[in-house]
Order: C-alpha cells, then structure tokens, then sequence
C-alpha cells in the first residue's frame, strides 16, 4: 500500500526512448478497468426485469439506477482530472479502483433500490477518476509519437466497444446468473490493478500544482449535469419546458464556469490550455464525433428489435458484428500515421467514412438486417479513426503535467457531443415519424414506435398488422431524415477537419 500512498513522482522517460514490454502489459492492464468502465454505461439493460422483480423500485428510482451512473461520471470528469494531475495520476487511479470493486461489491448484493442507487452513483465516482487516469498515464508511458498513436487508437476501440459489449455480457449473465453477476465481474479487473498496477505503472504529476480551486468543482458539475440530462430526455419526452429550462440552467452554470477559470488565480482548467497547438479544434471535432456516434445508436438498436422484431439478447449480439469494423480500424490507423500521413486527411477521411455509413442508413428499408449492420459498422469504424487522432493530437499539445485534465476535457466533450446527437437527431426522427402516421392511429402509437408496438398488440390480427406495418415504415422514415442531417454534418466536420488541421502535419 505504500506505493498507493506515494507522492514522489517518477520522472516520465526521455522523448526518444521507445516503450518496452512493461509499457504494452501496463497498457493491457488498464485496458481491462476502462473497457469495464464503459460497459456500466449499458451492463443493465437486460438486467433490469430481475431487479425490478427483486427490489420492486418506483418508476423514478428505476430511472435513477441507469442515469445515476452516467450523470456522476459526466458531472465529475473535469474535476477528477485536475485533481489527477495534482495529487498523482497512478493513485487516483488505485483510489478509483478501490472505490469501483467496492461499490461493485455493493450494488450485486443490493437488498433495495435506494442502496443500488447509491452504489450506482459511487460507481460513477470511481469511473471519473479511471478515464481520465489512463490516458493521462498512456501520454506519460508512451513517448515515441508512432507507439502512442497506436496506444490511443487501442484506447479508443476499447471505449467505443465497451458499450455494445456490455448489453451482451448483461443478458448472458442473467441468463445465466443472479441480476447482481453484471457487477462482480467488476472485481478481477479491478483486483488486478490494484496488485499490478503500482508495479507497472509510473507515477506522475504536476510538479508546480498550485491550489486546487475548490470552488470549480460545483460549478463544473452544476454546468454540466443539467445539461447532460435536459439534452438526454428531450429525444424520449420532447422539447417539454422542464428540459429546456434545464438546459438554459447548465448553461448559465457553464458561463459562470468559464469566467471563473479566466479569472481565477489557481484554476481548474488553465485558459493556456485550450490555446495550446490543435487542442481547441480537437475538442469540437472530438464533439462533432460523439454527436454522430451516439445520435445514430438511438436509431439502430430500435431498429433491430422494433422494425426487425428481434429479441433484446438477439440483438444485442447482432450489434456485436460492427466491433469487428471497429477493430480493424484502430490498428490500421495507427500504421498509416506511423508512416507519416497528414492528421489532417487522416481526421477528414474518418469522418467522410462514417458519413458513408450514415449514407447506407439513408438506403435502408425495414428489412434490411446486414445493410443496418454494415453501415453501423462502417460509421463507427470511421469515429475511431476520428476519436483516436484527435485524442493525440489533444494529449500532444497539452503539456505532460496537465495530461489528465486533458483528458477529461475530452471525455466532457464526448459527453455533451452524445447527449446534444442523441437530442437534435432524435427530435428529428421523433418529428418525422409523427407526421408519417396515419391520423387515425391511436394516440400512443403516434408518438413513439414502442406505443405503436403497444397498441398493435392490443387490436385484432389485420388491424394490429397494418398498424405495426405504418409504424415501421415511419420509423424507417425517421432514421432516414435523421441520417441526412448526419451525413450532411459529417461532411462539414471532414471539411472542418482538413482547415482547421492543415497546420498540423504527420504525428507530433
């Protein structure tokens, strides 16, 4: 435990010196917590039948125990980071791994909803501390410019497969299992780090931190959780005033924020920062990525079970297929710019790849299993090219001694790119489909695909299948309009790309 508590920090290597093998096995161990960490995104979806048997939670406390994880993750990411770069990236990184296995511990044996709710919500504690944690330490473990690439590129598969993987591990799991196996798979990884990690991994901080500002830290969170959540339910509920107000809040939170960090003699996030070679246009396209990833994933995944009838396990496996794009991507990307391509093509040929993708939903009708798979494959295979150049291009500019709240600077914007895609591409669909069912349709079935599910299963045969049949052609017709409006911003952000990085030549 004396390496946990140690605040001496090891010298980073020399910028010459190349990573070895403790480097790649030290990368393989964190690779482990943070593909876990994005899986708690999605480890509940076919969990939450069991636990509602079990636990009995209200409506409200059922929405608290998927949200809850994602708000405090988004909410504390920049505080987490600073914090990092202050006192030790390694030992936050153990802190935060102590603090996942133990409220992994908590949570599977939850005896209520209240108890699963607070484990959920210090899951989410420990997760802000593990992102941005292993990024900053990959920017310190990898100097060579051609070996960090290729690190990043695996860092952003593992992240962007996290996701799917963990609906999948959910319903083997129960299947199989008790609703609370989804989270002691938690403990090995975690387990491991903690045992291996003060061995393998360097220790690194600022070496002039100056005061922490305290006073950030609310402001960071006020500004972005109501945000975060507003954009969130605007697809599912729409554009009611609680959201909108919501976030008008976040954003007068954000303001406050940002002239604090302007004015502040110590602050969270140096204004320098964000000047830095390339960091700021890295931030919007990173933005840009997430908006697209997450805005087409809404359509997808109804698409598989409600156009598609498959079953929730069905399909979540099926959504499985695209990882194998997904993989093939990150390591050929990191050999194309190890042999010296321009980040900038590299960033605008990512995303006019996922542009394409979008483009073959565009081609989609409602029987169309392997067109859906490939073109969600080939969009995401492109916003890992994206996510990974970007990601270090960020961590290049930004100086070692503030490697972790770059990184979370990232996470953040990736945070409120998902929410604002999943709100503006959502709103579209949702508005297309209405104006594509007929009139008489019931009320239910004329606001969402699933209320037409609802009420088709409650008509006689005919009636029901002509219902079900208009409903999936509206849907279809929605993702339609939604993937325009995605292929159409994916083609500006490549030509953004190519300007606002043609300064930026061949891995720095």
């Amino acid at each position: 435990m004396a390496n946990l508590t140690s605040t001496t920090p090891t010298a980073p290597p020399p910028p010459t010196a190349r990573a070895g093998r403790r480097e790649w096995t030290a990368m393989g161990v964190l690779m482990l917590p943070l593909l876990l960490v994005s899986m708690d995104v999605s480890v509940l979806y076919f969990a939450a039948p069991a636990i509602s048997a079990d636990l009995r939670p209200s409506g409200t406390q059922q929405l608290w125990i998927f949200d809850i994880y994602g708000f405090v993750l988004a909410g504390l990411l920049m505080t987490m980071g600073a914090l990092g770069d202050r006192i030790g990236r390694r030992k936050l990184l153990l802190m935060g791994a102590t603090a996942f296995g133990a409220a992994s511990v908590l949570a599977a044996y939850a005896n209520s909803a209240e108890t699963l709710i607070a484990a959920r919500a210090i899951l989410g504690i420990g997760g802000a501390t593990l992102m941005p944690s292993t990024m900053a330490l990959l920017r310190t473990m990898f100097t060579d410019p051609g070996q960090r690439a290729k690190a990043i590129g695996l860092w952003s598969g593992v992240m962007t497969g996290g996701i799917a993987l963990g609906s999948v591990m959910s319903g083997v799991l129960v299947e199989h299992f008790w609703w609370g196996s989804v989270f002691l798979v938690n403990l090995p990884a975690m387990l491991l780090l903690l045992v291996c990690g003060p061995w393998l991994l360097p220790e690194s901080k600022s070496a002039h931190p100056g005061r922490f500002d305290w006073r950030s830290v609310p402001l960071s969170m006020a500004a972005v959780l109501p945000v975060v959540y507003g954009l969130k339910e605007i697809p599912s509920e729409g554009w009611h005033p609680l959201y909108v107000v919501s976030v008008t809040v976040g954003l007068l939170f954000g303001a406050l924020f940002v002239h604090r960090q302007r004015t502040g003699a110590a602050p969270m996030i140096p204004p320098a920062l964000l000047r830095g070679h390339g960091f700021t246009p890295a931030l919007v396209l990173n933005l840009v990525c997430s908006f697209a990833m997450l805005g087409s994933a809404i359509f997808t995944t109804q698409y598989l079970q409600s156009v598609l009838g498959k079953a929730p396990l069905e399909a979540a496996l099926w959504s499985l297929l695209p990882s194998v794009l997904i993989g093939v991507a990150a390591p050929v990307t990191g050999v194309i710019v190890a042999r010296g391509a321009h980040r900038g093509y590299v960033v605008a040929a990512g995303f006019a790849i996922s542009a394409a993708g979008y483009a073959m939903l565009i081609l989609t009708g409602t029987d169309a299993l392997w067109l859906a798979l490939a073109a969600a494959g080939v969009l995401a295979a492109g916003a890992v090219v994206v996510i990974s150049q970007l990601t270090d291009l960020a961590m290049t500019s930004a100086p070692v001694e503030r490697a972790g709240t770059a990184s979370s600077l990232l996470e953040t914007s990736a945070e409120f790119g998902g929410a604002l895609g999943m709100a503006v591409l959502g709103s579209i669909g949702t508005a297309v489909y209405r104006h594509g069912m007929p009139a008489g349709a019931p009320a239910e079935a004329r606001e969402t695909l699933g209320g037409a599910l609802e009420s088709a299963a409650r008509l006689p045969g005919g009636t029901g299948n002509e219902l079900l049949d208009a409903a999936r052609e509206a849907f279809t017709g929605g993702m339609h309009a939604a993937a325009i409006a995605g292929t159409v911003i994916l083609l500006l952000a490549a030509l953004g790309a190519g300007v606002a990085l043609r300064r930026v030549g061949a891995t720095e």
